[in-house]
């Protein structure tokens, strides 16, 4: 009964939009293996409001664990015919609100060496370059990532 009024309180928080993108809860995640059994995954769609089109998605890590030294709090696309709007950096501000409702005081989002754009998200965003980092076999394997990440730090005001 805990469990199923925990779920119906995430599936009830939502990201209030800015005037230009909303994002949508599309699934809730927990008990993933690979992941870990301590993380919970909440997946959004980020819309784009003048089109009213998924225009990426963004998902939200809660918790720890090996695997998400390497993949982050938070993972972000935009989809190609939206980038260059700053969609990644509007998803990321909307979140900051239900993070800390969450009670996260700091995140992690990584990025690939050459993902400018990315970098540039994180920079705006003020996070704090943490350090880089070589991802190991079993994680590169297991989720199909980079062999190296930047490990940004946000904290949350």
């Amino acid at each position: 009964m805990l469990r199923f009024l925990f779920y119906q309180r995430l599936l009830n928080l939502k990201c209030a939009p800015d005037d230009r993108i909303a994002l949508r809860l599309s699934k809730v995640e927990r008990n993933m293996p690979k992941l870990g059994p301590d993380v919970l995954c909440l997946h959004f769609a980020i819309v784009d409001l003048r089109q009213g089109k998924a225009a990426g998605a963004i998902g939200i890590r809660i918790g720890e664990s090996d695997a998400l030294f390497y993949l982050g709090h938070i993972g972000y696309h935009v989809d190609e015919a939206f980038r260059g709007n700053g969609y990644a950096f509007r998803a990321c501000k909307l979140c900051l609100p239900l993070l800390h409702k969450l009670g996260m005081t700091s995140v992690c989002i990584t990025t690939d060496e050459d993902n400018l754009p990315s970098i540039r998200t994180c920079e705006k965003l003020e996070c704090r370059l943490e350090c880089a980092v070589e991802v190991p076999d079993w994680c590169r394997q297991s989720f199909d990532i980079s062999h190296q990440k930047r490990r940004y730090i946000l904290t949350l005001a």
